[in-house]
């Protein structure tokens, strides 16, 4: 099966917070709520380098993921 990079999710315990799973490598959850990521990963030193570097990129995509997302159901 092939996976989208991002998903939306949500979870009626935690009612005000909207999650994006990233899908690829390096895998993540991010919760819009308060920004807080869980890596589903494990790095070592030499990753995590290579990491900090990439995440910025990665968690500005996924929030353009979820304005795209928002806008589409707008329309």
């Amino acid at each position: 099966m092939e996976l989208p990079k991002f998903l939306l999710g949500d979870n009626t315990d935690y009612p005000n917070a909207i999650f994006i799973v990233h899908t690829e490598f390096p895998r993540f959850i991010i919760n819009l709520e308060n920004d807080e990521v869980e890596w589903l990963e494990e790095f070592d030193k030499e990753d995590e380098k290579e990491l900090n570097a990439e995440a910025e990129n990665l968690f500005q995509s996924a929030n353009e993921f979820y304005d795209r997302e928002l806008a589409r159901y707008e329309d």
